[in-house]
């Protein structure tokens, strides 16, 4: 008898239709999240496509993505000799520049001074064109890796910067009250309380960053640079071979896709407690 009421109510729970309903809701998220970037990919490319063909484009000038297809396979060997330093490059500016911008967010919310003095400082390094620092950068540290990896750091240090300030500050104001009640250091209400409220600002950052990371690698190989997309680009236009120019381009934006990938997947892991988004 035991027995038979317990198993009732699992039955009951596993044919609950709200729940049912909520786990086939869950499932139509998951398919499309998947298929509708695969639609937008495909609506991009047959537009191209109808464009190259209905105008009947050189292709010196707009290859068709057939072409621009059979170009990385026939020389991905070229292409992945070339991605792999500016992965390099973009991966150590993005990590570099998005530590500085955490180091000095918290330096600035502890100490509003700094802040008030040398954010406007900030702001005015950013303005200016990163096509204009780059030569500088090139000047003062050679031709090497070096001023690539800080081309990247500077593009990703200014957004998060900006959103790891706003985060610290956006601590719950009634749980500062209470950890300043509970005698709480400023290392507790750190690590405790305002590093936890700022990490949804830091992730957005982050996401911004991992696009911008390879766009300040391939714009600092343009400078000066013998390997990487960048240069690859460059030898590409001169040579006016536009399929391995598309094709250089192609593989940048593959490197951006993994590069936001790895940083989606990071704050999945880190941010557990967030609810996942649900279909309207």
């Amino acid at each position: 008898m035991s027995t038979t009421t317990l198993q009732a109510p699992m039955g009951s729970a596993h044919d609950d239709p709200d729940l049912v309903a909520h786990q086939a809701r869950q499932h139509r998220l998951v398919w499309r999240r998947r298929i509708m970037p695969a639609i937008g990919v495909f609506v991009l490319l047959f537009t191209w496509w109808a464009l190259v063909v209905g105008l009947d484009v050189k292709p010196f000038i707009a290859p068709s993505p057939f072409l621009v297809l059979e170009t990385l396979y026939a020389k991905r060997a070229v292409l992945l000799d070339n991605i792999l330093p500016t992965a390099m490059e973009a991966a150590g500016g993005f990590l570099l520049g998005n530590l500085v911008a955490i180091v000095i967010a918290t330096i600035f919310v502890h100490n509003k001074t700094l802040h008030e003095i040398f954010f406007p400082v900030a702001l005015m390094l950013n303005a200016i064109p990163i096509v204009a620092k780059a030569p500088v950068l090139v000047l003062l540290m050679g031709n090497g890796v070096e001023p690539k990896i800080a081309i990247a750091a500077l593009v990703c240090f200014f957004p998060s910067l900006v959103n790891m300030v706003r985060g610290l500050d956006a601590a719950n104001p009634q749980a500062m009250e209470l950890m300043r009640v509970l005698s709480a250091s400023k290392t507790e209400v750190f690590f405790k309380l305002r590093l936890y409220s700022s990490l949804p600002y830091l992730f957005s950052a982050l996401r911004i960053s991992a696009s911008l990371a390879v766009i300040g690698a391939v714009v600092g190989e343009w400078i000066g640079a013998t390997r990487g997309i960048g240069a690859l680009i460059i030898q590409a236009t001169y040579n006016f071979d536009s399929a391995l120019l598309y094709s250089a381009i192609v593989m940048s934006a593959l490197l951006t896709g993994v590069f936001y990938l790895a940083v989606a997947l990071m704050e999945r892991a880190v941010m557990r407690w967030q609810p996942e988004p649900t279909s309207p």
